[in-house]
């Protein structure tokens, strides 16, 4: 007579030790929140706090006058016109260039193509501290010091290894018949890469425009290195303004200043969420 194998039910031991793995976990995830939110938290509440400290407290009575002690062109204006600058141009450089440098790693097949993406790859490990040294004495032989451009032109090469990754990738998905057909139409390679590959690349550029702009906004190293000029400043460095040398700090004017210079980060993400069914990569067919 064959026995029947019956499955053992579940253990209330396995049960309980999978609702302890489930509470710790929230335990953990309610902590890394915490971290996050505190910190904003204490920037809304300062920023409208007529006697904001360090401390987290809540304001006895909402004002405006941090916000109004700091609109002015000095003090906020130039400074964010000048992380504009700063952030926009080096996006522009940035991924003009890994567009071109993008796509004969992309479409041609070469005897060094692998060591030389390793390379590629290695200059993105590179500390930006441990080249400014040779930079700034290139920028003052070239008289650069000072200079936004100069400063856009290096960020620009400071974000390109990675850029060229992140492109190629978007590049690779594009198929290669339809630069073929092109090519069959009389387009140069050129040509094709403007008129078939780039307008179905256009989300991957998106993304790695955004991924430069975010980068450069918050970048605060080079600038303060390379601009020293008060009316050259971005943001992210004229902020140190608020602390004085004798140790005091503007907190209430550091927390409104804080989120007026937050604010094109969050409206560029709220405009990439809300655009992103439009970054759909479009389709193509052959006839």
């Amino acid at each position: 007579m064959a026995a029947v194998a019956t499955a053992a039910p579940a253990t209330p031991a396995r049960g309980a030790g999978k609702t302890r793995s489930a509470r710790t976990a929230n335990i953990v995830l309610v902590l890394l929140a915490a971290c996050f939110l505190l910190p904003l938290s204490w920037l809304l509440a300062a920023s409208v706090n007529a006697d904001a400290t360090y401390e987290l407290a809540v304001p006895t009575t909402l004002t405006l006058e941090n916000f109004a002690a700091i609109m002015t062109a000095q003090q906020t204006f130039i400074p964010l016109l000048n992380s504009f600058i700063l952030a926009v141009g080096s996006a522009l450089v940035t991924v003009t260039a890994a567009v071109l440098a993008a796509y004969p790693l992309s479409r041609y097949q070469m005897r060094f193509k692998r060591p030389f993406m390793y390379t590629i790859l290695f200059g993105t490990c590179l500390p930006i501290t441990a080249i400014m040294v040779p930079v700034y004495s290139l920028f003052v032989q070239l008289n650069l010091l000072d200079s936004l451009a100069g400063t856009i032109f290096f960020m620009g090469a400071t974000f390109l290894p990675i850029a060229i990754w992140m492109t190629k990738n978007f590049m690779d998905s594009v198929p290669v018949s339809l630069e073929e057909a092109a090519w069959i139409d009389g387009a140069s390679s050129m040509k094709a890469l403007f008129y078939v590959v780039l307008p179905l690349m256009r989300p991957g550029l998106a993304v790695v425009f955004i991924f430069v702009f975010l980068e450069a906004w918050g970048n605060f190293f080079v600038p303060f290195i390379l601009l020293f000029s008060p009316d050259s400043q971005p943001a992210a460095v004229s902020i140190f303004r608020f602390f004085d040398e004798y140790g005091g700090v503007a907190y209430g004017e550091l927390a409104a200043f804080s989120i007026l210079y937050s604010l094109p980060v969050i409206v560029l993400y709220i405009v990439s969420r809300a655009l992103g069914g439009s970054f759909a990569l479009s389709g193509a067919m052959k006839g």
